[in-house]
Formats: structure tokens, C-alpha cells, sequence
């Protein structure tokens, strides 16, 4: 008898679609079979193409290996052998279309660039291995090579292994060249010294870090990857990310990075996208080779060899330099031939409808089990704006592995309620939907806003609640109405989003203090200005301006929210909702959470039903410490009053003084 897989009855709705869910998990299961040449080894020692492929030590000297079953001969050129094509530093062509070159010692050295060139039938070219480890570009002639990185001494790490705090997951999303405040590209050591120390003060206990993977123009923010096992040379070296990374987990945050395995950049010098005259030798063919919105290259996740790659690429960043983890980018992309482009997604069948790439399923499913194989601590988050069920369910229920998965409704919902709707119009029984609406199987990393928010074109949450008073009006006491009230709702929607989390919360590096402006990077149209590419710290440590205001209350929300064990594991069980009133109440374990939206009514005495006991204020946006007006007195402790209509239910009267635009943290502890 088949069984049914825990995806399906934890969902009902999903019985419909058993045969799909049961064939992509079967899918899975055939393709590991197959890789591992079913079992004799598992899918994370098959992941070892890093340790094969590319530029390596031996005993006598170095060796160079490559796929390209299209070349017809590949030599191997530097700074060694003047850039000159020479027989003794021509690659032999091997089985299965890989070539070789065993070179002795000295031959090369730490420092040394490289490339190949290669010839193919009507053709030959320039190319960087598809395995460099390390690619740097000239500063004149802006060229990229592959460069030799072995020094005397390697960076050796200090802890290890080291294990994620996750009781909650709190990301600080990065960018290591825009982290600084001067106009230019900010290195991974200034990063490590200046910014990490804020982010572990900040009490964030993870970073996601954004434009890690060699890509040749820096606007791209990182997305358009051409050296997939190369971290960014233009931010510093390998061993300089190492001690950045090795620094981090010193002060308990982890580590993820951005993995873009959704597309590459279209490059064929300094990318993979005619790396031996054939343009499918990574990609798709035909029409499905380019990705119509992202003027990039689609991986064809059906060939054995790119898997290999790619899941040698997960491995790689766990091994080398200690990630603890992934943020893949771009999974709805991958999940869809359309790439999600054009489509509602208003039921399941949209799930199911035979326009789904089981190839990406199946490499996403794979990478999963990987990374999980190597480093069972690691956390890997999808970012998918469809909804697809499963994709953060075990692999074992019928899902695809992932650890969590982006609640990219929440971003969009803030957004679209600032921008429609006028305060006497926000309903909170519409904001608590929104901010628990998510598969009960599934961890979910809420979010109000990401770097999507804060790129030119766009605005941030501050930016279109305050708009070009922030300009005039941040200094105190020159406030007005419209920052008194950008701020206010500034922490409200951070506490509602972060306090109602069932798996991670996750904040843009400088968004928490209401960071002005947008991102843009240098570029032609700009004047390749660096301006908008920096983040303005400046602005929070000056304690005469209202920055700080939300900075601090950031501090003080994710206190709140670490002082609840395992908060994000707690039913959020919701106490009252009054549309008219434009309140909202629910509670997680010991604390109470209270919001009044209306922008105009306080109210006294207004009472809600919860369990017996003393409660005390831990957390008030209306706090002056955080820029509110600090009508409530914090200390008065209080006190439920019983109610006889209520006895047996253990249930007693709480009532509370609720100011306008404020929110309230109690607890009953």
C-alpha cells in the first residue's frame, strides 16, 4: 500500500495533488539512487566536485582540472609563462570530457593570475576555470583572472564547530561593500571591525550577507554571478572573509550568505555562458536557456554535471569558509517555467498544474540534503514569492528541506497598506491575518522590510511614511506631525511583524534605524557616484538627531522577544481585535502584546479577557527613550480584576491605558 506522505495529511487540501507530491519526492529519491550509485556513497560525498575540479596542491606540485567536453584543447596561461600559449602547459583531455594538467613545484605561486584558453570547433577564447577559487580584476584595464591563493599561512579558524542560536532566528541582512559610511566599496575587514560589533550590540544573532560570489559589476547587488566558487575579491581575500566569519561566531552570530543558484550572469570571459563554444553546457537550451526579465543564464538542473556543480558549490562554502548556511535567492525562478512572472498563484492547483521545472524541484530538494549532510546545523531559508507547500517541510514528509522560507507577503502587505490607505483605514484584524497567515508545517522568517524596500525605485518604510521631511525635521525638537508619526508607526510595525514569528525575523542592515534614502549603486547614470551605496551611521550614533529613537527601540523589541524561550515556537493566540477601534491584543506564553493604531483615540480603561494575574509594561513604542511621548507611567504594575461570568475559564479583566499609535509588550512573568 503506498503511503501518504505527512505533507499530504497535514494538509487535507493537498490530497488532490498526492500523485504530483509523490512523484517529485520519488523524483528525489531516484536522483540520489543514481548519484550515489544507489548508496555506496551519500549525496554529500558525491558534492565533492571543489575537491577535484579546479586549481589544487599535490605532493609534487599542482595540479588543474576542468569540464569541457566541447574544448578541443585547453592551455593554461599567467603571469608564470608571460600570458604565452606553451606545450608544457597544455591540459590533457581525460574520460567524460574532463582535461588535466599536473604542474611541478614552482611552476606557480601564491599571487600567480591565470586563465585558460580554449579552443573548441570554429572558435577559441579567454576563460576562468569554472572552479576558480579566487578571481580579482586589473584596477586599470578592469580585466578578471583567476589568481593563486596559497599563502605560507592560511587562515586558520578558532572555534569550531560552531552551533546557531535559533530560539529566534534574528538575521541582519548585509552588504559588506555598502556597510561603511565613506563613498566607496567597504572591505570584509572593515566589516568585521566596525559593523559586526553594532549588529552583536544590536542583539541580532545571525547575518545574512548579501553579494558574496564573484560577480563583474558591482550594481548587480551580487546577483548576477560569474565565479560561482570565488568570494568577492573587490571586498578583500579569502582569508580576510575567513577571520570575518570566524570573528562573528566569537560573538554567537552566524553566518549565512546569499547563494544564487537561480541563474549566472551572461559573461563568457569571466563566466560560464560559452565556456567551450557550447552555450548549453550549463544552461538550458532553446528558449529556456535566458531569463526574460533578468537578462541571465538559466541552469539546466537536468544534467548530472551541473548538479555536481552546484551541489559541490553548497559543500564548498560550508567547508571553506565555515557558512553556516544559505539564503537561496531566486527559488521562484527556479520552481516555474514562466519564473513566476505573470502569475496569481491563487490556489493549489496553480502548484501542480504541470508548469513546474522538476528539474529545479529536484536540485533544490538535493541541496537541501547536502548541506544538511555536511553541517546538520546549518539553516537554509527559501526566498519564493509564490507559496508553494513543502518547500520548508522535512524531505522525509514530502518536502523540499528548506529550514524556512521567506513571508514575502509581509513586506508586500506593509507596503501596499502605507501607500493606499489612510490611518483611520489600517484594520487590525487585516494586519493579524497577514502577519500569521503561513502553513502550520512550515517556519516562516518575517520580515518588514528587505533590501527589495530600500533600492532606488522603491522606499523604504520610513521613507514613505516620512518622505523628504526626514530631510528638514530629524533633528530633536524640531520634529513635526509627520515624523512624530513616521516614527510611531515605524516601531509598530516592526514589533507586529517581529512578535509574531514562527520561525526567524529578519531586518535590512540600517532599516532598523530608519535609514534615509535609497540604495544606488555606482553606475553610468549616476555619474558612478557611491553616494547612495553606503550606509550613514553617522546619523544613529548622533544623539541629537530622532535615529537613534528606533534603533534603541530595536534593541529593546528583540530583548523582549529573546526573553520569551522558544517564542517563535508559542501558539500566537489572539485576545481581541476592534476594527472600529483599530485594536489589536494576542498573546504568546507569558507576554501580552497590545497595539492601538488609531491615530487619534486613546483609551482608558480599555479591557481585555486573559489569564489571571499581575502584568507589567516591558516594552512601550510611546516610551520617550524610544521618541514617543511617554504619556503612560511604565512602572504601575497591574493587576486583573476578576470577573464572575469568566471564573471557570481562569480568565480576568486586564485593563490598560492605550495612547494613540502605541504599542505594548506585558508580562504576567
Amino acid at each position: 500500500m503506498e503511503r501518504t506522505l505527512n505533507l499530504i495529511k497535514n494538509d487535507p487540501w493537498l490530497e488532490p495533488f498526492k500523485g504530483a507530491i509523490t512523484g517529485r519526492h520519488q523524483h528525489a529519491l531516484d536522483k540520489i539512487a543514481e548519484l550515489t550509485d544507489n548508496g555506496r556513497e551519500t549525496i554529500a560525498e558525491f558534492a565533492s566536485g571543489h575537491l577535484y575540479f579546479g586549481l589544487h596542491r599535490t605532493a609534487s606540485g599542482w595540479v588543474v582540472r576542468e569540464w569541457a567536453p566541447n574544448a578541443t584543447r585547453i592551455c593554461l596561461v599567467g603571469t608564470f609563462n608571460n600570458w604565452e600559449e606553451k606545450e608544457e602547459y597544455a591540459l590533457q583531455r581525460l574520460e567524460n570530457g574532463n582535461w588535466e594538467i599536473n604542474l611541478p613545484d614552482g611552476a606557480m605561486g601564491h599571487g600567480d593570475l591565470y586563465k585558460f584558453i580554449v579552443y573548441w570547433n570554429g572558435g577559441c577564447g579567454e576563460r576562468i576555470p569554472a572552479y576558480a577559487t579566487r578571481v580579482v580584476q586589473d584596477e586599470n584595464t578592469k580585466i578578471f583572472s583567476a589568481q593563486v591563493w596559497a599563502p605560507e599561512k592560511p587562515f586558520q579558524f578558532s572555534r569550531k564547530p560552531f552551533k546557531p542560536a535559533t530560539d529566534p532566528l534574528l538575521i541582519y541582512e548585509c552588504h559588506i561593500g555598502m556597510a561603511q559610511s565613506a563613498e566607496r566599496v567597504g572591505t570584509y575587514t572593515e566589516f568585521r571591525e566596525n559593523i559586526l560589533p553594532r549588529i552583536a550590540k544590536a542583539g541580532y544573532n545571525c547575518i545574512q550577507i548579501m553579494a558574496i560570489q564573484e560577480h563583474p559589476y558591482y550594481g548587480s547587488f551580487g546577483y548576477h554571478v560569474s565565479s560561482f566558487f570565488a568570494a568577492s575579491s573587490r571586498f578583500g581575500t579569502p582569508d580576510e572573509l575567513k577571520e570575518l566569519i570566524d570573528t562573528a561566531h566569537s560573538l554567537g552570530i552566524a553566518v549565512i550568505m546569499d547563494i544564487v543558484h537561480s541563474h549566472a550572469v551572461k559573461n563568457e570571459v569571466e563566466g560560464l555562458g560559452n565556456f567551450a563554444g557550447d552555450p548549453n553546457q550549463y544552461f538550458y537550451p532553446d528558449g529556456r536557456r535566458e531569463h526574460p526579465a533578468w537578462d541571465s543564464l538559466l541552469f539546466d538542473y537536468g544534467k548530472n554535471e551541473v548538479l555536481h556543480f552546484l551541489l559541490s558549490n553548497c559543500k564548498y562554502w560550508l567547508e571553506e569558509y565555515h557558512f553556516d548556511g544559505f539564503r537561496f535567492d531566486g527559488v521562484t525562478s527556479m520552481l516555474y517555467y514562466s519564473h513566476g512572472l505573470g502569475e496569481a498563484f491563487v490556489n493549489y492547483g496553480d502548484y501542480y498544474n504541470g508548469h513546474q521545472d522538476d528539474n529545479a524541484i529536484c536540485y533544490l530538494t538535493l541541496a537541501n540534503q547536502v548541506i544538511h549532510q555536511v553541517n546538520p546545523d546549518a539553516i537554509t531559508v527559501a526566498e519564493d514569492v509564490s507559496g508553494m507547500p513543502g518547500l520548508a517541510a522535512k524531505f522525509e514528509d514530502g518536502g523540499y528541506g528548506f529550514d524556512y522560507r521567506m513571508a514575502m507577503n509581509i513586506p508586500d502587505y506593509w507596503i501596499k497598506t502605507i501607500k493606499e490607505k489612510i490611518d483611520e483605514d489600517w484594520r487590525p484584524s487585516s494586519m493579524f491575518w497577514e502577519v500569521t497567515n503561513r502553513r502550520k508545517d512550515e517556519k516562516t522568517i518575517s520580515y518588514a522590510e528587505s533590501h527589495d524596500q530600500a533600492l532606488v525605485g522603491d522606499k523604504t518604510i520610513i521613507f514613505r511614511l516620512v518622505n523628504s521631511d526626514m530631510y528638514w525635521h530629524m533633528q530633536k525638537g524640531d520634529e513635526n506631525y509627520v515624523i512624530h508619526r513616521g516614527i510611531a508607526l515605524h516601531k509598530m510595525i516592526r514589533l507586529l511583524t517581529a512578535s509574531t514569528i514562527n520561525g526567524g525575523y529578519l531586518n535590512f542592515m540600517g532599516n532598523e534605524f530608519g535609514h534615509p534614502e535609497w540604495i544606488d549603486f555606482p553606475r553610468e547614470g549616476n555619474g558612478w557616484s557611491y553616494k547612495y551605496a553606503r550606509r550613514q551611521w553617522e546619523l544613529v550614533d548622533n544623539k541629537k538627531l530622532t535615529f537613534h529613537y528606533m534603533a534603541d527601540f530595536d534593541v529593546d523589541m528583540l530583548k523582549t522577544i529573546k526573553s520569551m524561550k522558544s517564542i517563535e515556537k508559542s501558539p500566537v493566540q489572539e485576545i481581541w481585535h476592534n476594527d472600529g477601534d483599530q485594536v489589536l491584543a494576542y498573546r504568546r506564553g507569558d507576554l501580552v502584546f497590545v497595539f492601538n493604531f488609531n491615530p487619534v483615540k486613546s483609551f482608558t480603561d480599555y479591557g481585555f479577557l486573559v489569564a489571571a494575574g499581575t502584568y507589567k509594561v516591558v516594552l512601550n513604542t510611546d516610551n520617550a527613550a524610544y521618541g514617543g511621548n511617554g504619556f503612560s507611567d511604565d512602572s504601575v504594575k497591574h493587576v486583573t480584576i476578576p470577573d464572575p461570568l469568566y471564573a471557570g475559564e481562569k480568565k480576568e479583566w486586564l485593563k490598560l491605558y492605550i495612547p494613540a499609535r502605541t504599542a505594548l509588550a506585558l508580562s504576567n512573568k
